[in-house]
Parts: C-alpha cells; structure tokens; sequence
C-alpha cells in the first residue's frame, strides 16, 4: 500500500511538471486567424488606391494585425491583413466588409464567404476570405470645387485675365489649400494630396522642353535661321508667290523638329524684313507661317505640345507619330498653302520687286552665319539627338533623355555659358505653367470629373468607333480655335484613355490621332488657338502691324476647317 502511495504521488508530480513545461499555446485555446485579401477596381476595371477598409465581425469592427491603422489599398488595388479571433468564432459569424475613399461612393458593408483553410503548426484554425470590390464615382463637394477651378482657368487664359502661368500655379495651390483646410475637416471636400499632384507633374514633358529650349538658344547664336529665310528669298528670285510657298514649307519643317513657338520668334523679324523691301504688308507672309508651324508641328512627337503631352502620356514612339501623322500634314500643307497664295494674291501681285540681284546682295550681308563651327556642331549634335527620337522606343527610354543628353552635351562641346542659357533662353513661364496644369488635370481626375465627361462622350457616339472619331476630331478642333490647345489636350488624355479601353483599342490607337489632329490644326482657326498665333500677332504688333481677331479668323478659319475636314476623311479610310 506505501508503495502504491509512492507511485501515485511520483505521477502526480510527473503530470504537473509536464503540463508546466509544455508550450503555453497548447494548452490555450486554439484561436481563429482570419486571413483576408483582395483588390479595389473602377468601373472600368482600374486600380483604386488607397482605399480605407474596414472588418467587422458581428457586427464589431475588428483590428489586423501588426496595423494601427484600416488597411488601405495599394496602388494596383490590392489590399490584404491578417485578424485574431477567439477560437470558435469562425465559421458561423457574420463578416463584412466596408470602405470609403473621397470622391468615391462608400463601400456598403458586404458580408463575406469564408473558406475552412485548415490547422497551422501552432494550431489556430485557418480561414481564407478574398474579394473583389468595385467602386462606383460620387459627386462630392470635391467635385465641384474642382470643377469650378479647371473652368476658371479655362476662362481666365482665354479671355487673358491673367497670365496663364499665374492661372494654372494659382488653380494649383488652390487645390491643395481647400484640401488641407477644408478636406482636413470634411473629406467629402478631400481634392488632392500634394505627393499625388506631385506624382502628376510629367517630367518627361518639362525635360524635353527645357531640351530642346537649349537646342534652340545655342543655334540662334549662329545666325543659322535667318540665313535659311535669305536664301528662301533667293530660291525665289524675286517671285513673290514662290517666296511665300517656300516660307511656309521651311517654317514647317523646321517647326516639325524645332519648338513651332520658338521657330516663329526666330523667323517674324527676318520675314518682317523680307516684307519690307518687297513693300508687302508683313502679315501676307506671318499668318500663313504661323498656320504652317502648326501644320508642321503636328507631324512628330516633338513639334507641338499637345503631341509632346500625348506621346509622353500614352508612351507613343516619335516613329509612330511621323508614319501616322505625316502623310495627312504634308497634304495639308500643300492645300493651305495655296489656299494663302489665292487669297493673298492681289497683295502679292502689289510687291516692289525692285532689282533682285541686288536685294540678294544686301541680304546675304545681312543674314549671314555668324559661327560656323558652333552650327555645324549643334547640327551634328541635333542629328544624334533626333536619331535618338527614332529610336526611343526601341531602346525603351524617354524622350526627355533624348532631348537632355543633347542639348547638354552641346554645351559642353561648345562651351557656352550654361548660366547664360539657362536665364535667357529657357522659357521658364512654360515650364512652370505646364507644371500647374498638370496638378489641375490631376484633380479634376482625382474627383471624378474626366470619368463623366468620358461618359457623356462614350454615350453620345453610341459605342460607334467611327463617330467617337469624329467627335474626338471635331470637338477638339472647335474646342482649341477659341481655347489654348495645351491646357484642352491635358484635360483631353484621361478622356481619351478611358474610350480606348472601352472600345477595346492598342496603345496606338486611331483616337489619340484624332485628338492630335484635331488638337494641333483646330488652333488655327483664331489668333488665340495656338501658342505660336499669340507670338506672331504680339510681335507683329510690337512691329506696328496689327490684326484684329475678327480679321485673323476671317483669313485662317476656312482653310483650319478645310485642312480639319482632309484629316477626318484620311483617319476614317486609313483606319
């Protein structure tokens, strides 16, 4: 009996010493883990980031863990987290999902399926829940806000109220103020973050500008343009006709490679010149430039802002741009060409010839290269970097690395002063207007107001691919005779994207080159369309030529409508 005694206690003193040693979990109750993952898209099936989710099981908003915070999506829409329930709890309760983001309507609490996944090694049960939420657009106070402020800058730049530089920084830091005011407090009045607007600012644009602002200060120093505007007037020989056609081809071709802005800068003093000795009124041969510089510009990626937007916004190659735009310019060219020179013609035929040989002369005096070696350098230098266009989207990178590996290596070898170039060459105003813009684009997408403009345009052409052509088209060319391109083009992008994807459409796709064709030759029609219009008719004024709107409307509206017209016949066929 003592021994049994002895046995039962040594047992009782094993089975306490065991149940002290082992594991704390597995004498616990097991827990639940929940395991949740899953994405946010659009209506169009687009990742919504940063998405505020929120679980709750019966009811009871519940913490994942390791986060402090609601799980939020990423910027592919996906979001995921891991919960710790008491053990029991799953399967037979209730769990939902909910979210909200501004601008956007709030997800309604969604109960969930929830899938048995089995026992882990430290023995909680496992269970797996995944879904997919789609989240429609609201119209929010944010909305308004900016839809009030995109419109004002239109205004504002259109009726010159303002600097347009001033307008787009000042609707830009509008923005982020009544957000981190207002949207603080409210988020329904939430605009846009300032790292989102700083996401939005396009640095291959600015760069490739600021490239290509270099490219054109150093070869102005050589005399280099205006030696080619003396030697149209000698291909001429005096013919006055002739001259003008060959202005206009020039002034295109060099707008096609060139900045259209700063080859009419380079270009209005010397025809002002030409103009003068034949005593023909300067503006016979400016408006017709300034319509070919546009004309012109529209043939590659590089020639005219709005292109420079599209190409850097789609990733569009400079060769996609010439093999598709260049037959329709060069015709466009030819017609507008001849359309000036029938309606220029009883001025023309008033020119003062006078002795050609001799105006020859005084103009090759006058208009001669100035530095030899620094254009055949900037030349050899331009060649490269246009090759390096060509073959940008074979070697996968940017234009503005193009244009930025140029430009500076031409300083370099030439040993202008960079300084120098820097404050009075590079177009500063631009640049900073361009990065305004971008913020309020952004915003006006951030809140949803691109998507319904989108709709109205998706719903208006029916679904038909070839009306939403034309209206693409004809909108646009309407739209930039009386508002600056630049700013339409941006606020066009996202519109564009979104009917792409609705038709199903490639990356090069027929509807970007409606936007660029509508965009570029639409800023014809008026004075106020185009940037280089602006130039032409301020420098023509400075110069004591002045030219009303009604006036310059009435010489460049048709051919703008007839050129317009060839495009939309030309996309239709070829595509």
């Amino acid at each position: 009996m003592t021994r049994l005694k002895l046995f039962l206690l040594l047992l009782s003193i094993t089975v306490i010493f065991m149940g002290c040693c082992l594991p704390s979990q597995a004498l616990a109750s097991q827990a639940d883990r929940l395991i949740l993952s899953g994405a946010v898209y659009n209506a169009q099936g687009k990742p919504v980031k940063e998405v505020d989710i929120e679980v709750l099981v019966n009811g009871k908003t519940v913490t994942p863990l390791g986060k402090d915070e609601s799980i939020k999506s990423g910027s592919n829409g996906a979001f995921s987290a891991q919960f710790s329930l008491s053990a029991g709890t799953l399967p037979s309760a209730k769990v939902e999902l909910k979210g909200q983001k501004p601008s956007w309507e709030p997800i309604a609490p969604t109960t969930l399926k929830i899938i048995d996944a089995g026992t882990d090694a430290k023995g909680d049960r496992l269970f797996n829940i995944s879904q997919i939420v789609s989240l429609k657009r609201a119209v929010s106070p944010a909305f308004w806000f900016a839809t009030i402020i995109l419109v004002g800058v239109y205004v504002v730049i259109s009726f010159e109220w303002m600097h347009r530089t001033l307008a787009a920084l000042l609707a830009a830091a509008l923005i982020l103020f009544i957000t981190y005011t207002l949207g603080s407090y409210d988020k329904s009045y939430y605009i846009l973050s300032f790292e989102d607007a700083m996401a939005a600012v396009d640095l291959n644009v600015i760069f490739l500008l600021l490239g290509m602002m270099i490219f054109v200060g150093v070869l102005k120093r050589t005399g280099m343009f205006q030696f080619l505007a003396y030697k149209a007037y000698a291909w001429a020989r005096g013919n006055v006709f002739i001259l003008s056609f060959v202005l206009q081809f020039l002034t295109a071709v060099i707008s096609a490679f060139l900045d259209n802005v700063t080859t009419m800068l380079l270009v209005i003093p010397v025809t002002i010149e030409i103009a003068l000795t034949l005593k023909v009124h300067p503006l016979t041969f400016l408006i017709p430039q300034a319509f070919a510089s546009n004309v012109g510009g529209t043939a590659t990626l590089i020639g005219d802002p709005p292109n420079i937007l599209i190409g850097s916004y789609t990733g569009l190659t400079f060769g996609q741009f010439v093999s598709n735009l260049t037959l329709i310019c060069l015709l466009s060219l030819i017609v507008s060409c001849f359309y000036f020179l029938w309606w220029h013609k009883k001025e023309y035929m008033k020119a003062d010839v006078g002795d050609v040989e001799k105006t020859i002369a005084l103009l090759r005096e006058q208009y001669k290269i100035t530095d030899r070696k620094l254009m055949i350098q900037g030349l050899v230098i331009l060649g490269f970097t246009i090759l390096l266009f060509a073959l940008h989207g074979f070697l996968h990178m940017q234009v503005a690395v193009a244009a930025l590996i140029g430009s500076l290596l031409l300083l370099a070898i030439s040993r202008v002063d960079i300084v120098e170039m820097l404050e009075r060459e590079v177009e500063w105003p631009s640049l900073m207007f361009f990065i305004g813009l971008f913020v309020v684009i952004a915003a006006a997408e951030s809140t949803g107001l691109i998507q319904q403009i989108a709709n109205v345009v998706l719903q208006a052409s029916q679904g038909n691919l070839t009306i939403a052509v034309i209206m693409i088209l004809w909108v646009s060319a309407i739209a930039s005779a009386f508002i600056d391109n630049i700013p339409f083009t941006a606020t066009m992008l996202p519109i564009v994207l979104f009917l792409s994807e609705s038709f199903g459409l490639p990356r090069d796709n027929v509807l970007w080159w409606s936007l660029s064709l509508g965009a570029c030759l639409g800023g014809n029609g008026t004075m106020i369309g185009a940037s280089a219009n602006v130039v032409t008719v301020g420098m023509a004024e400075k110069a004591g030529y002045k030219i009303s709107f009604v006036e310059y409307m009435k010489m460049c509206w048709w051919p703008m409508i007839i050129t317009v017209t060839m495009c939309m016949v030309y996309l239709l066929i070829a595509y």
